[in-house]
């Protein structure tokens, strides 16, 4: 069944049917998300203002608002209304650069307009807030970073877009020049300090370089590692303890090919420090090498905070990354043995928190960030997480609609086979 892409709700001249302007445009009305489905299976509406939620209330309870003069109303019968996901771990430079003719182009143009289609899309499919990793040094210099900067700054008011600078190299003579880079990627505007010690010739000497950075300039760490080395890895976690405001890895997928008790004990050490961790189901990305997902399961247990992330997009990576934050939390519970709500938290309130975001739920008082899916259950909605409705601070910003239809036939006729269609399938 074919999904459409994220288009703006059509606008309506009555206002009180009508939906929000097209994304970009700002509605100072309050907005009135009508009929929506809870997960705990209540029906309710929501008002939102202000960017914040208002007032929930049992359908049909509540006005658009105090005296005001216009408002908007959307029409949620039907759809499962949830805390919008985030996106912990993108590759904004890299993203839907896997049809392209020889090597990756860094132009900043060319750097620019992946990255901005590219959290369109993810934002499309329901992500209100972005981590992007991206390489400075080397051929790329800061010219990739500037490119997802403007990016950023275009995207504002649809989707929250922060960079992390990855340098190659920290350590040894040839590594000053990358020190040099990230030092002048924060001040330009990177927010989280990142890269992969892996590839140093000294990871330890490059988790203290970064860890020395971030303290300066009193910002997060994200780092890439596959996680094969046991004490590698111990060490990290020694040292990133009670950094604030926090060090994440990712995607720590060669935990799952240590033994369990190796494993058990990494974890162990990891929930100590604080460290969280991301992983990513939907494959990996180009700045490690290993393949499968963290042992998220053997994770939690142990305390230590996951959040699922898309990694590639559609890069040499993994060409058909979608980079949709519900396929992740679907991959999680039909491969991992997670509940549907738990999978959920990974893509949205543990992936929040890894951004540093407020957290987000269904009641009077948090923020608007919400995610409207067609179902009725949580698991019904990781299942067939077609229809999708955006909402980033009270405005709806994305809508992706699909129709399900079955030409005529007595077994459509028989069993009541819904058809939304107007026209006659041949």
């Amino acid at each position: 069944m074919p999904e459409s892409q994220p288009q703006p709700p059509s606008s309506s001249s009555d206002p009180s049917s009508r939906s929000p302007g097209s994304p970009g445009q700002p509605d100072a009305a309050p907005l009135l998300l009508c009929g929506a489905r809870l997960t705990d299976g209540r029906t309710v509406d929501v008002r939102l203002g202000g960017g914040r939620i208002e007032a929930v209330g049992t359908a049909g309870s509540l006005a658009p608002g105090p005296a005001r003069a216009g408002f908007a109303r959307v029409d949620l019968a039907g759809y499962l209304l949830l805390p919008a996901p985030a996106e912990p771990h993108a590759h904004g430079d890299t993203a839907l650069s896997a049809e392209s003719d020889g090597p990756v182009s860094y132009a900043p143009d060319d750097v620019q307009r992946r990255a901005t289609e590219a959290a369109l899309q993810q934002l499309g499919h329901g992500a209100t807030a972005l981590r992007a990793h991206v390489r400075v040094g080397d051929v790329q210099g800061l010219g990739a970073l500037t490119a997802v900067l403007r990016a950023r700054r275009s995207l504002r008011g649809l989707v929250e877009l922060t960079a992390v600078a990855v340098p190659r190299v920290l350590t040894g003579v040839a590594g000053t020049d990358g020190l040099a880079i990230l030092r002048d990627a924060m001040k330009m505007g990177a927010s989280v300090v990142g890269g992969c010690p892996d590839l140093d010739p000294d990871p330890t000497g490059y988790v203290e370089a970064v860890l020395e950075i971030a303290s300066e300039h009193g910002c997060p760490v994200d780092l890439h590692t596959d996680a094969a080395d046991p004490a590698r890895l111990s060490r990290l976690a020694a040292m990133a303890g009670g950094l604030r405001p926090g060090v994440t890895l990712g995607p720590c997928a060669g935990l799952a090919r240590l033994p369990t008790e190796a494993a058990a004990r990494i974890a162990d050490r990891l929930a100590a420090a604080g460290v969280t961790v991301v992983c990513l189901p939907q494959g990996g990305c180009g700045s490690v090498e290993g393949l499968g997902t963290a042992p998220v399961r053997l994770l939690r247990a142990a305390g230590v905070q996951v959040a699922a992330g898309s990694g590639a997009l559609r890069d040499v990576s993994n060409p058909v990354g979608r980079g949709d934050p519900l396929e992740a939390a679907y991959l999680l519970a039909s491969r991992h043995g997670l509940r549907p709500e738990d999978a959920y938290d990974t893509v949205s309130a543990s992936a929040r928190a890894v951004l540093g975001l407020p957290e987000v739920r269904v009641e009077a008082g948090f923020p608007a960030e919400l995610l409207a899916v067609r179902g009725d259950h949580l698991a019904a909605a990781l299942s067939l997480a077609y229809s999708r409705i955006v909402v980033h601070r009270g405005r709806v910003v994305a809508r992706t609609s699909a129709v399900r239809e079955y030409c005529n036939s007595a077994a459509a006729a028989e069993l009541g086979l819904p058809r939304q269609g107007r026209g006659e399938l041949s």
